[in-house]
């Protein structure tokens, strides 16, 4: 018996060795130079299988980025997807996920006009962004009025994100990763001058976010969608952040996630978000895709 047991552990300490000898899964930078050449051409992309985890798909983000801001412009900033548990449980995770966003995704205004093709898998979302007024926010703990005080401006937003995989049902959370949590393109709204006080906290947590198109409404969801409170994200990106080496810092924008599931973009269509609740009359942004 005893003989048995020493067996079964020495297979145990095989199995394991063999396991921490596994090569690292991440993509090299000629496979994610291809893979943003093909995004940037609307083509969908292959997943990346077997045993590719969340750090692999940070890290093929870190070799993505570079090259799709060759087109879409510099980074200004961050997204962070998956702000709910049913979108988390959708791709496999218990938590967000962040990637850079680019001048391109910022740079449209309410009322544009813009491609439905934009991506391999154009999406829509109702989102809302939040500008750093100073590097002070990385300090700011998870206190609304605290994290009020280090924000400059609130941005009605629409993001249009590239979902991207040519089969979909492989999309999970380290394959979004690696495409950057579909960062692409945007419409952005006339910017709120926020009030570092618990009633303007209140009401980003208590509003009405609704997407509609001319005919029909898509969703409707409360402020409190995003992790409980749009402000949540903040904390834990710039937890998310640290991990990586890195801080918010002034001037960054901030695509807090959506507020509502991603509908598919479709040519002819005007989307429209509107917030009510937050200011005394509803304020809103709005694309139409061609």
């Amino acid at each position: 018996m005893r003989r048995i047991l020493l067996a079964a552990v020495l297979s145990l300490g095989a199995s394991h060795s063999v396991l921490a000898a596994d090569p690292p899964t991440c993509p090299d930078a000629a496979a994610m130079q291809a893979m943003a050449a093909s995004l940037l051409s609307n083509a969908p992309v292959q997943a990346f299988t077997g045993n590719f985890s969340l750090a692999d798909g940070l890290c093929a983000q870190g070799k993505l980025v570079p090259a799709m801001s060759a087109k879409l412009g510099a980074v200004v900033g961050w997204k962070v997807g998956l702000t709910n548990e049913a979108a988390q449980k959708r791709f496999g995770t218990t938590h967000p996920l962040a990637a850079p966003i680019y001048e391109a995704t910022v740079r449209a205004r309410s009322g544009a006009s813009l491609p439905a093709a934009f991506g391999a898998v154009p999406v829509v979302e109702a989102d809302l962004i939040v500008r750093v007024r100073d590097a002070g926010i990385n300090q700011a703990g998870d206190d609304h009025v605290a994290l009020l005080r280090h924000i400059d401006q609130v941005i009605p937003f629409i993001e249009l994100p590239d979902l991207a995989l040519a089969e979909m049902r492989q999309m999970n959370g380290p394959n979004l990763l690696a495409v950057g949590v579909g960062a692409r393109l945007g419409v952005v709204g006339e910017p709120i001058t926020p009030e570092a006080t618990p009633d303007f906290a209140a009401r980003l947590g208590s509003m009405r976010v609704r997407l509609a198109t001319e005919e029909k409404e898509l969703a409707t969801a409360p402020g409190t969608a995003l992790l409980g409170h749009p402000l949540n994200v903040i904390p834990w990106l710039v937890k998310d952040l640290a991990s990586r080496g890195l801080a918010l810092k002034p001037g960054d924008m901030i695509s807090l996630g959506g507020f509502s599931p991603a509908v598919p973009a479709e040519a002819g269509r005007t989307y429209t978000t509107t917030y009510t609740g937050l200011l005394e009359q509803p304020v809103s942004v709005s694309v139409t895709l061609q």
